[in-house]
């Protein structure tokens, strides 16, 4: 008798613990009660599963990611291309992630390869090296599609490698050493621009300047000319008829030492000497 007391305790026991799950805040439990599933999932907190009669299938709803290994792609215009992304989801309907699908991994593995190949092959090379975003969003938009009938949504795909062929390759090394040195041809050309600016700059500030001191210089010159004139005409104004007579007489003492014979004065000279006795003439009276 203690000993099925014994057994039924511990038949209890195990019930009972099997009975409560705990469920945190991440996760629902979605529960089959004799293959039906309840219209709600359960959870976070305690949860009572009745065991043998009830099937509990816990979801996580935390947003997870899955690689896509290389996949070959052909492009538009026929170049063999490899490309490797992720795929970033999470479940947003528990029940439906249970019953709609049965490995969402692999399902949305091969809507991704399917989706990439169809979308790579309307892009030509050029673009699909050139245009990661747009392709990334493409992805997300078709695949979104899909796995929204799964109550899983695609929250981003991002391709991580996209490797073209070798001799694309090499001709893209081509062209990215090709433009380099335009780049340097043009910095130099450049360069070589802007120090013929600032020489002929220079030269034509010298030219202003070299301009600007003869203009000065002569504008000196011209008033030096003109306070001489104003001097002379000043002093010449100040010149009387005895002074002149005066330098006439000097004219004469110099003509007089000279080996010359013969010597013509003007008609000025005699009247302007006769002024000048008379005028003698007359201070030795008065003295």
């Amino acid at each position: 008798m203690n000993t099925g007391l014994i057994i039924a305790a511990i038949i209890l026991l195990i019930f009972l613990v099997f009975m409560f799950r705990i469920v945190p805040e991440y996760q629902r439990i979605v529960i089959l009660r004799l293959g039906r599933v309840l219209p709600n999932p359960k959870g976070p907190g305690i949860v009572i599963v009745i065991p043998i009669i009830d099937v509990a299938i816990r979801v996580d709803l935390r947003e997870k990611f899955f690689e896509i290994p290389q996949q070959t792609c052909i492009t538009k215009d026929n170049a063999p291309i490899s490309i490797d992304f992720l795929i970033y989801s999470r479940v947003t309907d528990p029940t439906s992630s249970v019953i709609q699908v049965q490995d969402f991994a692999g399902a949305s593995q091969g809507i991704a390869t399917t989706t990439l190949r169809a979308v790579v092959g309307d892009i030509p090379l050029d673009d699909v090296l050139a245009r990661r975003d747009q392709i990334n969003r493409i992805l997300q938009s078709k695949m979104d599609e899909v796995t929204q009938r799964w109550g899983v949504k695609i929250t981003g795909v991002e391709i991580r490698e996209i490797t073209p062929p070798k001799e694309v390759q090499d001709a893209m090394t081509r062209q990215m050493s090709a433009e380099r040195a335009r780049r340097a041809t043009v910095t130099e050309a450049e360069g070589q621009k802007q120090a013929a600016i600032a020489v002929a700059e220079g030269v034509k500030q010298s030219d202003i300047l070299k301009a600007e001191g003869e203009r000065q210089a002569a504008i000196l010159r011209s008033e030096g000319f003109a306070l001489a004139l104003g001097k002379i005409f000043e002093v010449a104004r100040g010149v009387d008829e005895k002074t002149l007579s005066l330098q006439y007489l000097e004219t004469l003492k110099s003509l007089g030492s000279s080996p010359s014979t013969k010597f013509i004065f003007p008609m000025e000279f005699s009247n302007m000497l006769n002024t000048f006795l008379d005028s003698t003439k007359k201070s030795f009276k008065k003295e």
